[in-house]
């Protein structure tokens, strides 16, 4: 045993489990990391997913449709593949018959929709704002 354990009279072990004292410390460090490291791995996992015109922020969307608004209908386009992809993915009997181009909420009004949205958030990625408008619709149907 080394003189400094001897006089703190621990003796390198935690009192309570007889665990090394340098193993304890190690834990208490790289536990909360490692737990830090999942969740972003969680989170960045989401993000990787999402390809194509999704993958932009809203404040590029609002960018590219400056730029060149015959790019609003590519955008749009995405999103409703987007939005079919979630009412397929969705547990039987979930959003059945739930119509992404109903006749009170139609393409225009989306896409109108779509532009606010992006422009009251620009820091999010447009899959998020295609999400909401989602929501959006699943309301429409209930109307």
């Amino acid at each position: 045993m080394r003189s400094a354990e001897r006089r703190s009279g621990l003796g390198g072990e935690h009192a309570s489990a007889g665990i090394p004292i340098r193993h304890f410390v190690a834990a208490c460090v790289i536990w909360p990391l490692a737990w830090n490291a999942v969740a972003a791995e969680e989170h960045d996992a989401r993000t990787a997913q999402i390809v194509g015109l999704g993958a932009a922020t809203c404040r590029q969307f609002t960018a590219d449709a400056a730029a060149d608004p015959q790019v609003r209908k590519d955008y749009l386009a995405w999103a409703q593949g987007f939005m079919s992809g979630i009412v397929l993915s969705r547990p039987p009997g979930v959003d059945v018959g739930l119509d992404l181009n109903p006749p009170t909420f139609g393409l225009m009004a989306q896409l109108q929709f779509l532009e606010e949205h992006c422009a009251r958030h620009e820091t999010v990625d447009f899959s998020s704002a295609v999400e909401t408008l989602y929501k959006r619709l699943r309301l429409e149907g209930k109307t």
